[in-house]
């Protein structure tokens, strides 16, 4: 998925660009990776299962989503699939802001657990369901309280607001952050498509670099907010739990 992400921030230092990334969308207790994509090997592109789920570089994948899903009341059953949306590696370089677990039952999407990573190193997760456990809707808000250091520029304060809707050719996800009048806007929504060795090539000539793009896009971006006059501000110590 070539998914266009929009990055807004509101308050009195205004900041905001757009651009695409690639994306996969995969099974990965059924993952059988195409030509040119590596399954916890080195490939053009790869998918690692140690690169989520649980504590970071050393995840336990699916395992790991599975426990906490069970934790929150959602129990293993026929025809509940789990499928990760995320970025792949590329040419063995990982990096990923964020990753969503998704647990879909047929055309709906049950919950989600979005994987949040920062550039010093750390993780958090975010276990985001309705209250009933219904089905989650375009129209359903989830809302989680901000707990984790993202960016430098920000205060861990205010809370989420994650919107999703999951078609069965196109997926859109909206998060917007909110801290009194300031905050943050983010969506990423793009089409489905089959998982090809020439779409992984058509994609590698059109957005060289991969997860390589993403970070150097990341620090371009944290250059123009310090230029523009935002504060930096010291890394806190992370949640004491690895998922809220």
């Amino acid at each position: 998925m070539a998914a266009l992400v929009t990055h807004a921030r509101r308050g009195e230092l205004r900041h905001t660009f757009r651009t695409h990334a690639d994306h996969v969308l995969l099974a990965p207790e059924h993952f059988r990776p195409p030509r040119l994509m590596g399954h916890n090997e080195f490939n053009m592109i790869a998918f690692h299962d140690a690169d989520h789920g649980g504590p970071r570089g050393a995840g336990a994948g699916a395992v790991w989503a599975w426990r906490r899903f069970v934790e929150a009341g959602i129990m293993r059953r026929s025809g509940l699939v789990l499928a990760l949306l995320t970025q792949p590696r590329f040419l063995g370089y990982w990096f990923n802001p964020v990753s969503f677990w998704m647990l879909i039952e047929g055309d709906a999407l049950i919950a989600v657990i979005a994987e949040v990573n920062n550039t010093f190193g750390q993780r958090h997760s975010y276990l985001l369901a309705r209250p009933d456990l219904t089905p989650i809707t375009a129209q359903t808000a989830l809302t989680a309280r901000k707990v984790f250091h993202v960016s430098p520029f920000q205060e861990v304060a205010g809370q989420y607001h994650f919107r999703f809707a999951l078609h069965s050719d196109r997926i859109a996800i909206r998060i917007a952050q909110e801290e009194d009048s300031a905050g943050i806007d983010t969506s990423m929504s793009g089409r489905l498509s089959p998982l090809t060795p020439a779409r992984i090539l058509a994609t590698t000539f059109r957005r060289p670099g991969g997860a390589l793009r993403v970070i150097a896009q990341i620090y371009w971006h944290a250059l123009r907010l310090k230029l523009k006059g935002a504060a930096y501000r010291r890394l806190p110590s992370p949640p004491d739990q690895e998922i809220s």
